[in-house]
Parts: structure tokens; sequence; C-alpha cells
């Protein structure tokens, strides 16, 4: 797994938890890459923008202080999620290919279970469908997949729900976020 280099801040909350005495400014954000949910401190004198992408590698850091650690998926601020699924609609648009691929490479979990399964909206019925399929042809891209695929249900928003289910909450198998 590479190392962040940058994060998409989802919330600033500048005098931080309002529950916690700590009155120390944070940022909510997840990482570019891994998708990994991070808490943020900025440095002083620096506001941040819901939506900014900031540096976060190991080189001078001009809006972080410093990385508090993951983000606990229950610490998720209403405005936090909201950003989220924006941005996690971005990255699957932006990287297609890359979850089409998954589509033409899943396999079973055990002799019940296929990964395809998982995806919220996706049975028995379409998993066999987009094997048999598959093994035709590979998968080109999402528009394909629904061309081929008679009543599929968006695979864009089943992969979508999926990674949000998996960043809120906790899930026996991850497909997608480490």
């Amino acid at each position: 797994m590479e190392k962040e280099e940058h994060a998409i801040i989802l919330d600033y909350l500048p005098n931080g938890y309002p529950l916690e005495r700590k009155m120390m400014p944070l940022a909510q954000a997840i990482g570019e890459v891994n998708l990994t949910l991070l808490e943020l401190v900025p440095r002083r004198g620096i506001s941040l923008e819901i939506g900014e992408k900031v540096y976060i590698g190991d080189g001078k850091r001009d809006k972080i202080y410093y990385i508090l650690g993951r983000l606990p998926r229950e610490k998720l601020t209403e405005s936090a999620k909201n950003t989220l699924q924006e941005f996690i609609k971005k990255v699957i648009s932006e990287r297609e290919s890359r979850f089409v691929e998954f589509f033409n490479k899943s396999e079973a979990i055990n002799k019940r279970i296929h990964q395809i399964e998982l995806l919220p909206g996706l049975g028995k019925k379409h998993m066999q469908e987009i094997l048999k399929q598959r093994k035709e042809k590979p998968f080109e891209s999402f528009a394909d997949m629904k061309k081929r695929i008679q009543n599929l249900p968006d695979p864009e928003k089943a992969v979508e729900k999926r990674i949000i289910k998996e960043l809120t909450s906790l899930e026996r198998h991850n497909l997608f976020v480490h």
C-alpha cells in the first residue's frame, strides 16, 4: 500500500470537537489514493476549505502541521459524510477503469458468496450474468456493462454505495478500502 501524499478536506472544525475539552483546530480528510480517513491538525493561523486538496507527504507541508491519525468512522461529521459522497463519486468517474477491472477480476470469497454480491443491489442473478459476460469478453466501461447486461442496477452507484459503507461502518469484507 503506497503512502498518501495528498488528502481532501471533508470537514474543517476550527474549534475541534464540541464535546471534547481540547479546543484544537482539526480537519477530517480522506487520503486521495488509498481512501483512508484521516484526522489532520492544520498549521497555526491556517484555515482550510471543504473539498480542498492538501499535501500530507513526508516533505515540508504548507498547511498541515501533523497527521493526528486515522479518523474513527464514528467521529465522521454529517458535513464530512456529504463531502465524502461527492468525493467518492468523483474518484469512481476518474478511475473508472480500476473499478471496471474489479468486475472483470472479482472472485468468490467462499463457496456461498462472491465479491460481486457484496455490492448493494447486485444479487446472484446479476453476479452470474456478469461472470458469463466477462468470460466472453472483459468489460471496457460501466456503459459497456449496462449495454451487455439487461436490468443491471447502475454499477457506478453500487460501487459508490459500497465504498461509503466500507468507510462509515464495520464490514466483514472490504473490497475497495484498506
